[in-house]
């Protein structure tokens, strides 16, 4: 499928923030950073943590949702940060979809921030036209790629994702910059014969090892089961014409 705008949000309008974490020593290596999440994921992973980030950005937030800052508001703030911290890192969500992602980078660095991205790989493009603003870049590797991604799928919630990992992961070894891999590893998902054979698709890449990051269910949230649940699938496809192919 041929890359497509984001149908919800007009070019180079301003980031979607969902949210800010002040200060955090280990979401970018070896620096003192914030962390800004951005609303908007295309995907629904069967254990992730920041649910309430997936639903596209909305011009008002339900009175029941805290307000968010704007980025304009985030970026007052860095301001206050300058020499206090060492990066800022975007996560989410998946901020590779939001079209303002471009431009808040290039604020962050002209603030003399290094720039961290958290990323699912699921737009390979989008990823490469950002690269030249990024210092470091952590992918998500879900599952292993192999068998045309079944156990990735099980695990999105949608179908197909898996090619753009490997799209994504070509991108980061191809630019040379500095990036780590990380695989959320939950028992009734990724067993350690799947896990085995995801590093060993990683060598044979010629990529480095993920690093394990152990995984729990989120307060409340009952296992599916080995397959996603269809509320779950459907909720996901509404975001199909935005990541095909991107």
């Amino acid at each position: 499928m041929p890359d497509q705008p984001l149908p919800h949000r007009a070019e180079g309008s301003a980031l979607a923030v969902g949210g800010i974490q002040r200060f955090t020593t280990i979401d970018y290596p070896g620096a003192i950073a914030a962390v800004v999440f951005v609303q908007g994921c295309a995907w629904r992973c069967v254990y992730c943590h920041n649910s309430h980030l997936q639903e596209r950005p909305k011009r008002r937030r339900p009175a029941a949702q805290p307000p968010q800052p704007s980025w304009s508001e985030v970026r007052a703030w860095l301001v206050s940060r300058q020499g206090l911290l060492d990066a800022v890192v975007f996560s989410g969500g998946e901020p590779t979809l939001d079209t303002g992602l471009p431009a808040a980078l290039a604020d962050v660095r002209a603030l003399g921030f290094l720039t961290g991205l958290h990323t699912a790989g699921m737009a390979p493009r989008r990823l490469e036209a950002v690269l030249p603003l990024l210092d470091w870049v952590g992918l998500d590797i879900k599952a292993p790629l192999h068998d045309d991604g079944a156990l990735h799928d099980a695990v999105t919630g949608v179908r197909g994702g898996a090619g753009s990992v490997r799209r994504s992961l070509a991108i980061l070894r191809a630019h040379g910059g500095a990036f780590q891999l990380r695989t959320t590893v939950h028992p009734d998902w990724l067993t350690d014969a799947a896990l085995q054979r995801l590093q060993q698709e990683l060598r044979e890449l010629g990529a480095p090892h993920s690093v394990v990051q152990p995984g729990a269910w989120p307060k409340g949230l009952q296992p599916l089961g080995r397959n996603p649940d269809p509320r779950v699938v459907d909720a996901a496809q509404t975001w199909s014409d935005v990541t095909g192919g991107a």
